[in-house]
């Protein structure tokens, strides 16, 4: 059974956002990483450059599989998770502690319309 963490809001690609006032950490689910295997590669943007909600913002490699990555929200990107340059393989260990994007919120009330932790769980069938 996955980890869900309560307070997270849930994309029906499997990313979250956690939410800290007008900043917003994103990554990918506990069920995501379940699935992909072992990652060996994140591919991300860069500091400045643009999300957009729906959209994608860079790619996860795994041993079995490369999944694009699907921003939850929209607004500039502030801060990349460097320690997954060398270590891609801590998204596998925590993903909900090894964010992959900080992002300074274009508008905090998008990620109103995205999943809570029950529905994401309805979703994935847990």
């Amino acid at each position: 059974m996955s980890t869900i963490l309560e307070g997270l809001r849930y994309a029906e690609s499997h990313e979250y956002v956690k939410i800290e006032g007008e900043y917003g950490y994103v990554g990918i689910t506990d069920y995501a990483q379940h699935e992909l295997g072992n990652v060996v590669y994140v591919d991300m943007p860069d500091v400045d450059d643009e999300v957009t909600a729906g959209e994608d913002f860079g790619a996860v490699e795994s041993v079995k599989a490369a999944s694009d990555l699907i921003s939850p929200v929209s607004g500039v990107v502030v801060e990349v998770n460097e320690a997954l340059n060398d270590s891609p393989e801590l998204v596998n260990s925590d993903p909900y502690a090894n964010w992959i994007i900080k992002v300074k919120l274009a508008d905090p009330t998008e990620a109103d319309a995205l999943m809570d932790a029950e529905a994401y769980k309805a979703m994935i069938g847990e």
